[in-house]
């Protein structure tokens, strides 16, 4: 053992042997443990300590070598600190971690029934182990996609549930990292108009024992225990590490094709749980120091997150972990951007959420970290966590105000029209506060938490009785209609107008101003039986079934895409001014206008109404206010939005010649195939059917 360096902190390996550094401020010494194959241990102590951080240098240590760390220190649970030498701990900065958790007493720092006692089991056997990488990889001439904001589509989708049943992809790799990079799978997304596809979590999560107990499994990941680690259970790659590998590949093949790669990251807790959970990593390395503790009884975690713990960004070390792996992820793996799960939690320094907090600060200023995607899920479950609308200018968010209005419109609820106007045009009451533009608002209506859009316009309650929670568990209140029936029926008229509603749901997605972002499969018509909260279900009730895709709503759902794509007034960087457009060809009207059917424009009586379920949009092609790469204005063809959530046909009238002398419809939810149809003259009356919406482009002036 070599004295080595105290940075890079973690495993890293320089083609002559391997530097090891870990950090631990309560730490009295800290031991090096090498695994062989067989599980013999070797044990070294770490020679040197700089900055509280421990460290020492192997020559000849090569990619591949499995260890871990006993870290001899205080055992005080009352005063925050559970160091135990006989709990062997996982590395923060493990870049791969290989083998599983065999559930025991001895992964845990106390004896069952007896938590202020302690326990002096060797975890070692049970314990998976920290793996040494090779850092080498062939990218080839791989370089970041970068689509800016207002160009993309995001599709959000687990690794597994997404690639496990395709008939293309072979059998070999389906599930995994090589299957979302497979061609069938490429072809899918870029047929969709997918610009960034946003994976799940994929950093090394944990099988919770309470859910194996009973027969389930932690399916959804959001239990991470390894912030460098992709999981090897989606990697085909059987060989210590070669999840990284495979990893690496499956970038460079979507960056291939033009398709950005965002995380879906849990920085706010990880899988050791509350203080009955298991010591696996930073809770026997230096409890303090890496979480939130009850400041008048350190034996216990503040738990902002419902899982236990919270992370504790107030300390330096812990902020160093989170921004050493995002810039890892950026610099290392090549991802695209990252989506924070519960990012509220991640604000709080103290008590209360402050979106100026240190680890914002921090990323503000980080030359690599700050310029790629960052998407907020703007809530946790403390006090004060729910923050749409309150994260730094730079970021962008879950818009889950989007989510509940758009749901709340087209299921008819009265009172929602001013809001689904707001909603559909950027959400600037929101944003626009903070100078962000449209594209803060990242617009769902369906995620991964919650019932998938063909249950969502199926099932007015919740069916989580497989989850074993006596169906507890999941969001009781969806906002979702079953239009007339309770989960899958044969009448022709209840399925007819659960596909139309489908497609109300996607194309006001689709054609709203922001990002939108589709969950994995909505296309396809899949479904989870009712069951909003598949968090535990690795299997069929959760995996897409591509033996049972619903063609036409695929083929429905790339038509508007594809409009999208070709219409920039659909994709403006900046919120509508409802000011006229002077200059040539703009003809004095207003970039955006509203409209009551009979053709006026919209009164503050009737926005103020509440049963109104119509209404029109003007979008003015000729009202772009920014210009292109080349500083040329843009100008687009202009549209008429109507949209019908009355359970009755609803006659509107266009407007008149000064906007367009004609119309050409080129979507109406009312049909199952999206397809320009006769042109309508400008004043004509156009019926939409209830429950309807249609999209309208201006003709080409002769």
């Amino acid at each position: 053992m070599w004295p080595g360096k105290a940075y890079p902190l973690g495993a890293t390996y320089d083609g002559f042997g391997t530097n090891f550094a870990i950090f631990s401020e309560v730490a009295e010494q800290v031991e090096l443990c090498l695994f062989d194959g067989d599980g013999t241990e070797t044990r070294m102590t770490l020679p040197e300590v700089d900055g509280f951080v421990w460290h020492g240098f192997i020559p000849n240590i090569q990619p591949g070598q499995r260890y871990g760390y006993r870290i001899h220190g205080p055992y005080d649970p009352a005063n925050g600190h559970r160091c135990n030498p006989n709990k062997l701990v996982l590395c923060p900065y493990s870049k791969a971690i290989d083998g599983e958790f065999q559930w025991n007493q001895s992964l845990f720092g106390y004896n069952f029934g007896d938590p202020d006692s302690r326990n002096d089991d060797d975890s070692a056997a049970s314990m998976p182990k920290s793996v040494v990488i090779n850092p080498y990889f062939d990218w080839g001439v791989d370089r970041p996609p970068g689509h800016e904001y207002a160009d993309s589509v995001i599709y959000e989708a687990h690794v597994k549930g997404l690639t496990k049943t395709h008939p293309d992809i072979p059998e070999a790799i389906r599930g995994t990292y090589a299957a979302v990079g497979h061609p069938a799978m490429i072809d899918h997304l870029k047929s969709l108009g997918v610009t960034a596809i946003e994976l799940m979590p994929v950093h090394h999560f944990v099988n919770d024992s309470t859910l194996i107990e009973k027969g389930l499994t932690n399916y959804w990941g959001y239990n991470t225990i390894g912030f460098f680690a992709p999981d090897p259970k989606y990697s085909s790659n059987p060989a210590p590490g070669g999840q990284v590998q495979e990893f690496k590949a499956m970038v460079r093949a979507l960056h291939e094709a033009g398709i950005e790669v965002i995380l879906d990251v849990v920085y706010n807790h990880t899988a050791e749980g509350n203080h009955l959970g298991p010591t696996l990593s930073m809770r026997g390395i230096d409890n303090a120091a890496y979480y939130r503790l009850v400041d008048d009884d350190k034996r216990y975690y503040m738990d902002y997150t419902g899982t236990g713990n919270s992370l504790n960004v107030g300390h330096p070390h812990s902020l160093q972990l989170i921004m050493d792996s995002l810039r890892y992820w950026v610099t290392e793996m090549h991802v695209d951007g990252f989506r924070f799960d519960l990012a509220s939690t991640l604000a709080r320094e103290f008590y209360d959420v402050d979106k100026l907090s240190t680890f914002f600060e921090l990323v503000q200023q980080d030359p690599t970290v700050s310029q790629v995607k960052l998407i907020a899920e703007p809530w946790d479950v403390g006090p004060g966590g729910y923050q749409v609308g309150g994260f730094p200018p730079q970021w962008t968010e879950w818009n889950g105000k989007y989510r509940d209005t758009v749901r709340d419109y087209w299921r008819g609820e009265p009172a929602t029209l001013d809001e689904f106007a707001s909603r559909l045009t950027g959400s600037a009451d929101l944003y626009e506060h903070t100078g962000r533009r449209p594209v803060a608002s990242i617009n769902f209506v369906v995620a991964h938490d919650g019932f998938t859009l063909r249950d969502l316009v199926s099932y007015n309650e919740k069916h989580n009785e497989a989850n074993g929670e006596d169906n507890r568990d999941g969001e009781s209140h969806n906002r979702s209609w079953n239009c007339g029936v309770e989960g899958p029926t044969d009448d022709p008229e209840i399925n007819a107008l659960r596909a139309k509603q489908q497609r109300n749901f996607l194309t006001t997605l689709l054609l709203s101003q922001g990002v939108p972002m589709i969950a994995h499969g909505d296309e396809l018509g899949r479904t989870q039986q009712g069951n909003n909260n598949v968090y535990c279900q690795d299997n069929e009730l959760s995996w897409i079934n591509w033996d049972s895709v619903d063609t036409d709503l695929m083929e429905f759902t790339r038509t508007v895409s594809a409009l999208r794509a070709a219409h920039p007034v659909f994709r403006r960087r900046r919120f509508f001014s409802g000011d006229p457009v002077r200059h040539r060809g703009g003809g004095g009207l207003s970039d955006i206008m509203w409209f009551a059917p009979d053709g006026s424009e919209m009164t503050d009586e009737d926005w103020a109404s509440g049963f109104a379920k119509t209404i029109g949009v003007y979008l003015n092609g000729q009202g772009i206010p920014h210009l292109d790469v080349r500083g040329q204005r843009i100008i687009d063809d202009s549209f008429m939005l109507f949209f019908n959530a009355h359970h009755e046909p609803i006659e509107f009238a266009l407007p008149p010649e000064n906007f367009a002398k004609a119309w050409i419809p080129v979507i109406y939810t009312a049909d199952q195939v999206a397809e320009e149809s006769k042109p309508y003259d400008a004043e004509a009356k156009v019926n939409i059917d209830a429950r309807s919406m249609m999209v309208l482009r201006s003709a080409p002036q002769e």
